[in-house]
């Protein structure tokens, strides 16, 4: 009896521990969004998790403003512009209609508070005033858009206007957004904390010194969730509610875009779906610094007997939650290193694998160059290659 009673615990515990495994290595399927188009991708390795039509073209309506705040921050870099300009805001900038920042015609406004007009409260006025004062017309300004798209890569997107308002050939894809998103945070940081902005109030009254309107961010993911950082909502009847967002945590950051949804509501709650199934269920793992030596290789005919290889970025990849004693690396190097090898040249790779499948494969390089040697060095090291070979 106590021997059958030691072997049913036995089996049970052995029963938990393997249900616990598989539990532990089961991701679910994706989210199935009521939108048109969405993408869920972890910004750091570049992993796409969740995509749904991501390269339908569709109109953007207010999400356009970030390609718009995107190339001012440019401008700003470049040294063209300056946050302290004063813009002369035109009559075509005043009498925009939509979502306002309120600015006077012939009025003067930073482009300070007009990128904080843009980003945080959405104004049209806002965009076609810095439009103008960038480029001279909304529509040098958009050829301008579509240059920076395209040195963007966003292949599949047309930009007519810097708000959004509907025209004709005005369109781009939940993808593009995404990598639209990601230059925004990576390439200015500083500039980036404007997006979780939550209010921005405008003006002072002449009359009474009081401060004029006092509007709040659209994006309501800010409110609910403290991870979440920016981006932008954007809305027309025809583009639907949209919503780029992204969020930080635990040092990982995943970018959502929702397009093509039926309310303010709808598009927090399913971009909320996108960012949870993202961190709940995946998880980053780095595999090598990038610029620091794998390992110092052999070299043949050089001024050094060795040379140091590495990869020249962080290699960080994406995995299931759970997966993460299962990923393996395999060095692959080329057989004989004879010199000369300039810095950065090819020298071999690095694969990453999961359950026997390559996630990634990158090129290992020469971390710095070795010059050819004096001339006995060579004939000596000649010599030494040819009975090397005669035993590989």
């Amino acid at each position: 009896m106590k021997k059958n009673f030691v072997t049913c615990y036995i089996g049970l515990t052995l029963i938990l521990l393997v249900g616990a495994v598989q539990a532990a290595t089961i991701i679910p399927s994706p989210p199935q969004l009521a939108a048109k188009s969405y993408f869920l991708f972890d910004a750091d390795t570049g992993k796409i998790l969740v995509e749904h039509n991501a390269n339908k073209r569709l109109p953007p309506a207010s999400l356009t403003k970030l390609m718009t705040a995107y190339v001012a921050d440019n401008e700003l870099k470049e040294g063209n512009i300056s946050l302290d300009d004063q813009v002369l805001v035109s009559e075509k900038a005043w009498r925009m209609k939509g979502s306002l920042m309120f600015i006077e015609v012939n009025s003067k406004v930073s482009v300070r508070d007009l990128l904080k007009g843009i980003i945080i409260v959405s104004g049209n006025d806002a965009s076609v005033a810095l439009a103008e004062h960038i480029a001279g017309s909304e529509e040098s300004f958009a050829s301008l858009m579509n240059a920076t798209a395209q040195k963007l890569n966003m292949k599949d997107s047309h930009f007519v206007n810097s708000t959004g308002w509907p025209a004709d050939n005005h369109y781009t894809t939940a993808h593009d957004l995404a990598v639209l998103a990601k230059a925004i945070i990576y390439e200015h940081p500083s500039r980036y904390a404007v997006y979780k902005e939550k209010y921005f109030q405008y003006g002072i009254d002449k009359k009474t010194g009081k401060p004029l309107r006092r509007q709040a961010n659209r994006n309501s993911l800010l409110w609910r969730d403290d991870d979440v950082d920016g981006l932008k909502t954007g809305h027309t009847d025809e583009a639907g509610y949209c919503l780029v967002s992204s969020a930080k945590k635990d040092g990982r950051r995943l970018i959502a875009v929702v397009m093509g949804t039926k309310s303010p509501k709808a598009r927090a709650s399913e971009s909320q779906k996108l960012l949870t199934y993202g961190f709940r269920f995946f998880e980053n793992v780095a595999i090598r610094k990038g610029g620091i030596p794998l390992q110092q290789a052999e070299i043949w005919k050089g001024t050094t007997d060795k040379i140091s290889v590495g990869i020249t970025e962080d290699l960080i990849i994406t995995v299931p939650r759970g997966k993460t004693d299962s990923v393996k690396t395999d060095i692959q190097l080329n057989t004989l290193l004879e010199a000369p090898v300039a810095k950065g040249q090819t020298l071999g790779s690095i694969e990453v694998k999961l359950d026997d499948k390559i996630l990634e494969q990158v090129p290992i390089v020469a971390l710095d160059a070795v010059d050819e040697a004096g001339f006995f060095k060579v004939i000596w090291d000649e010599i030494r290659l040819f009975f090397y070979k005669l035993f590989l």
